[in-house]
């Protein structure tokens, strides 16, 4: 059994999250921006399909990203040498999450719900959510969002209508994240495409701690504004 969340109800401990399904913690609340705060600062983030209560999860191992171990292919690296794609940060957050909420073709519904839109868009007017978009001949073709606290990232979810578009995005972020001094990025649960990408799986225990410590840095400020891939490949 997992607890029922009511309106002051706080999270119990990461630790009491059961194993199966992995990190599943509990349900209900709500998704106020002070929650999803709460939520995200001690190892837990939502997720649930349209017709479910509110579930919340700390997966254990959990999938995160060092910016200093991302991983880029020939095929990529070749992709961003070319600059063919115009990357922003925080020009579109609402197009880039309801992009990201299309069902996919091995999907059935999604699970950004109407109510998760509204949510992360509030998140985002506060300077806390923010969106890194890639564009092609001023068309939208590709990004991603996510939640970043103090030098912590929390990825969400991308989207891509061109080859390699989420892929320059992310690389992009993470590049710039690293000149920034976060820790790490948060990928959730293991995939093999963030696995391509450089990220691995740790403990639960490790992830907390690391993240109890870069929570408290200073956040960088909003609108995000990134350095041009050219700067990067220069390097």
């Amino acid at each position: 059994m997992i607890p029922w969340l009511g309106p002051d109800d706080g999270f119990p401990p990461v630790e009491q999250a059961i194993a199966v399904p992995n990190g599943l913690l509990a349900a209900g609340g709500d998704l106020s921006a002070a929650r999803l705060v709460e939520a995200y600062g001690s190892g837990i983030f939502p997720w649930f399909n349209e017709g479910q209560p509110i579930l919340w999860w700390s997966p254990d191992p959990r999938m995160v990203l060092f910016p200093a171990e991302l991983k880029i292919s020939r095929s990529l690296a070749k992709t961003l040498r070319k600059s063919r794609f115009e990357v922003r940060a925080d020009t579109a957050f609402r197009e880039v999450i309801l992009s990201c909420s299309m069902p996919r073709p091995d999907q059935d519904g999604t699970w950004i719900t109407a109510p998760m839109v509204e949510a992360y868009c509030e998140l985002h007017r506060t300077g806390i959510a923010h969106s890194i978009e890639t564009w092609l001949d001023r068309e939208l073709v590709g990004g991603l969002y996510g939640i970043a606290l103090g030098r912590a990232f929390f990825g969400e979810s991308m989207f891509t209508r061109a080859t390699d578009a989420s892929k320059v995005a992310l690389v992009t972020l993470v590049r710039q994240l690293q000149r920034w001094g976060f820790g790490l990025v948060d990928c959730q649960m293991n995939t093999a495409h963030l696995a391509s990408l450089g990220a691995r799986e740790i403990p639960r225990a490790d992830f907390t701690r690391r993240l109890r410590e870069l929570i408290h840095y200073p956040s960088v400020p909003a609108p995000w504004h990134l350095a041009p891939l050219r700067e990067f490949n220069r390097r």
